[in-house]
């Protein structure tokens, strides 16, 4: 069994990395809306982080997830 993910799979990993950059920049424009999660940005920021560290990425483009770690990582300390 190998440990890189097919095609199919990486396009998966990038679809939830997605998702949490979305997340992210909801939680920035709308923090009283997550007023009840207090660790959804933390959480989503550090899946990203994890994610970006990944050697089977190809093409796709990571320049959404690091704004999203930049963003998140200073709302987070703000």
């Amino acid at each position: 069994m190998s440990d890189t993910p097919t095609t199919e799979e990486i396009a998966q990993h990038y679809s939830a990395c997605m998702d949490s950059v979305n997340l992210i920049n909801d939680v920035i424009a709308a923090p009283d809306d997550y007023a009840d999660d207090e660790t959804v940005l933390q959480r989503n920021v550090e899946h990203l982080e994890m994610m970006v560290l990944k050697t089977y990425w190809t093409t796709e483009d990571m320049s959404p997830l690091n704004a999203a770690i930049t963003a998140g990582n200073a709302a987070i300390a703000a």
